[in-house]
């Protein structure tokens, strides 16, 4: 099995806030002085074509957290646009730019599987070959299958590493071939360690303790799983299997999103999330509109022709 780190990880939110003395902003740089540490491809296959996105939910999540998350995958690619800007969609085609070589093109979709299991049935906590157990029974072909755990459930180096993880293995055998199969893995943290997952909606507990900010779904722990989310699915369709795009040693490789852990808007350093956008009613602090009036907070991306982290506000 292959696996890659997740963004904003407690190893990476760290790191980010010991070089406080560096300023960040739209157009960070990544380091460009050591060849072996410059954003690249390494030549491996990415996924192309329609990928359906399939939620399994492990542990007990409200109907309202449910749709928030179904509604991310939906605005990454709508059938209708968003027409209030900037938008999920936007921030999404960022990703063209690792394809623009390949063909097909890649096409995200919500999956019409959604695995509910309430009864916790492999227990409250979980070891990462369970996590690939539970990844397991989604669709294995053309698909990423996305895992999430409820705030109860404790996960193999949730908080003390990681936020999530994305990875790799070899699937069932389908019509007589076995597919790799791509997945992602997220805990809710609120009650955990919100502080190291969760913000900027959450002080953090190392680094400059800046109020935190309002959460544009009004759910700390819900909209902090849609950051990482949105960071380890960029990490996953560019470097699915550990040898697409990414910087640094692979075995801990620095990827499309988590490569610009903490920065959100332009103008982002250590402690603060850059300048974005607010919202009038609810004093929200967001970035992207989606779906259904949905608003949410995205990681900035890497350009892969710049190697800086580009930002949608």
């Amino acid at each position: 099995m292959a696996s890659s780190l997740a963004s904003s990880s407690t190893v990476l939110w760290i790191l980010f806030l010991t070089i406080a003395t560096l300023h960040l902003s739209s157009a960070r740089k990544l380091s460009g002085s050591d060849p072996q540490l410059q954003f690249q491809y390494h030549r491996g296959p990415l996924l192309k074509g329609k990928i359906s996105v399939n939620l399994i939910w492990y542990g007990k999540f409200k109907p309202s957290q449910k749709a928030i998350v179904a509604d991310f995958i939906t605005s990454l690619s709508s059938p209708k646009p968003v027409t209030a800007q900037p938008s999920v969609a936007t921030w999404w085609k960022a990703t063209d730019k690792y394809y623009k070589n390949s063909s097909p093109k890649l096409a995200l979709s919500l999956g019409t599987t959604q695995i509910l299991d309430e009864n916790y049935s492999l227990g409250k906590s979980l070891t990462n070959n369970q996590i690939l157990k539970l990844a397991s029974k989604g669709p294995q072909r053309n698909a990423i299958n996305i895992v999430l755990t409820s705030a109860d459930v404790a996960v193999e180096g949730f908080c003390s590493s990681r936020c999530g993880t994305h990875g790799s293995s070899v699937g069932a055998r389908v019509n007589g071939k076995r597919y790799k199969l791509a997945y992602i893995w997220v805990g809710n943290s609120e009650t955990q360690c919100p502080g190291q997952c969760a913000w900027p909606f959450h002080q953090p507990i190392y680094g400059p303790q800046n109020p935190p900010l309002v959460a544009p779904n009004n759910d700390v722990g819900l909209d902090g799983m849609l950051i990482n989310v949105a960071s380890l699915l960029a990490g996953t369709v560019t470097n699915p299997f550990g040898n697409g795009y990414f910087q640094g040693p692979k075995e801990a490789p620095l990827e499309a999103g988590s490569a610009c852990t903490g920065v959100y808007g332009k103008g982002a350093y250590p402690g603060y999330a850059g300048n974005l956008l607010l919202d009038p009613t609810t004093g929200a602090s967001y970035n992207a509109n989606g779906v259904n009036g949905r608003k949410y907070l995205l990681p900035a991306l890497v350009d892969p022709e710049t190697s800086a982290c580009s930002t949608l506000v």
